[in-house]
């Protein structure tokens, strides 16, 4: 094949006709790319596309009413309804499903290592689900695309998994939610990859100490205000500030529902703790004073505003008529 470059006929071949070709579409030799290549990112991570197909499950698992259209009707109707007091037998299979919601997620967690892609780690988590006769909750809700959500650094959250490897001195949240026998599940945690710096390191310690200090202090009559009253101060005097565009929130039958619990000081959360209530606290804590977010144009990855990094801890919690029982914990770690 001949090209003209410049004034010249250059004879080359096929395989540096394709080189040349997908250099011009802004693909890699690989065939992946950045779906978005003019926009202004706010820090380093970048998409690597093309996605994955979406992945398929038996039909014997049960699924979520927005498996197939993606539209949670049932979550629109009940919107602003007050919330739901569990009876024993459904606290029972929160307990069921949030057992198994952990499990995946330390499955998952033993992934973040260098070299592995996040769409690795998707497939890992909706395998798992599979194996446990679960929905993978994120799946299509919304028509999000993927089976977990993953975020990468200055990466909030709903980041979206991809071709990307991750590298040494990452940090990664991993948000797993199950659906199983009618419930859902909903907790992550973010892991170091390899070895972090120190900064990393003390935004993990800040984020866990964020949601580790708000359940201490949820029981029966404790109002929902007031867990960011909580978390608020830690992130400051941490050098670091805590997400105001998503809250913690009700999970039940429904993935999403009330009570709506912000993390942050003098919130208007509406609300009081009573026994038999489930809902998640989920702090996303930015490193610096800076707690906006903007999105890439998939309209789901939220990032930092300064393209500094973010970190989260996440726990289902059901209260008791004692205190709190988290229905997700696992094992304590170090940072």
């Amino acid at each position: 094949m001949a090209l003209a470059v410049g004034r010249g006929t250059h004879i080359i071949d096929d395989k540096s006709h394709k080189a040349i070709h997908n250099l011009v579409k802004g693909t890699n030799p690989d065939g992946s790319y950045n779906p978005f290549p003019h926009y202004d990112y706010t820090g380093s991570i970048r998409p690597l596309y093309p996605l994955s197909p979406k992945r398929s499950l038996p039909d014997t698992i049960e699924k979520p009413e927005y498996w197939q259209d993606g539209v949670p009707n049932e979550e629109v109707r009940l919107a602003g309804q007050p919330p739901r007091i569990l009876t024993k037998e459904e606290q029972e299979k929160m307990r069921t499903v949030c057992r198994l919601a952990r499990e995946v997620l330390d499955l998952a967690g033993t992934y973040a290592r260098p070299g592995v892609t996040t769409d690795e780690i998707d497939e890992v988590v909706h395998n798992a689900c599979i194996e446990r006769n679960s929905y993978p909750s994120p799946l299509w809700y919304r028509k999000f695309p993927k089976s977990v959500c993953t975020s990468v650094n200055e990466v909030i959250c709903h980041g979206i998994p991809d071709k990307r490897k991750l590298q040494e001195g990452d940090i990664i949240n991993i948000d797993v939610s199950l659906y199983h026998d009618g419930y859902h599940a909903d907790l992550n945690e973010t892991y170091p990859v390899g070895k972090v710096d120190e900064e990393s390191r003390k935004l993990l310690r800040t984020a866990r100490q964020c949601l580790d200090d708000s359940i201490a202090i949820c029981k029966p009559g404790a109002l929902f205000r007031d867990i960011g009253k909580v978390i608020d101060p830690i992130a400051r005097a941490n050098g670091c500030s805590s997400v105001r565009t998503y809250t913690g929130h009700g999970v039940n039958n429904l993935f999403h529902c009330t009570p709506n619990i912000p993390h942050y000081a003098k919130n208007k959360a509406v609300g009081t703790m009573k026994p038999g209530m489930t809902f998640t606290i989920e702090p996303m804590i930015n490193l610096g004073p800076n707690w906006g977010d903007v999105h890439w144009p998939d309209n789901w990855t939220a990032t930092t505003v300064d393209g500094k990094r973010s970190a989260q801890f996440e726990e289902t919690l059901l209260i008791t008529e004692t205190g709190v029982e988290i229905l997700t914990a696992g094992a304590k770690k170090e940072y």
